[in-house]
């Protein structure tokens, strides 16, 4: 043997640790693996998260429709009102005002009659 070379026990142990590390590795390794979902759950679970996605988007969407329906309702709804009180305001001004007039012009004809007669 040539000065520097390790024996064959020296050898032996050397391998020996090494496979002892090996065997920890893979040991490793698999456990590892155990926990790395498998590309059909992946594949699964993907399909899911984006059909679960497209449902939610769509419920957004009828969310946002609906609202916009009752945005537009409500203020029809105050246009119909504000036109309902403006013409109910003009009724009560007519029979408030109407009465005066017509009252102020017996008034009229009346001292027309006395004055004219």
């Amino acid at each position: 043997m040539a000065d520097g070379e390790p024996s064959n026990g020296e050898l032996g142990r050397l391998i020996s640790g090494l496979e002892t590390r090996l065997d920890t590795r893979f040991g490793e390794l698999n456990s590892r693996l155990d926990k790395v979902v498998t590309l059909d759950v992946y594949t699964i679970q993907t399909t899911h998260f984006e059909q679960r996605l497209a449902q939610i988007q769509a419920d957004l969407q009828q969310v946002r429709s609906d609202r916009d329906s009752l945005e537009d309702a409500f203020e029809q709804y105050q246009l119909t009102e504000r036109d309902r009180r403006e013409a109910e305001r003009q009724k009560r001004l007519y029979q408030a005002v109407i009465p005066v007039l017509l009252a102020l012009l017996s008034a009229a004809i009346a001292v027309w009659a006395v004055v004219a007669g």
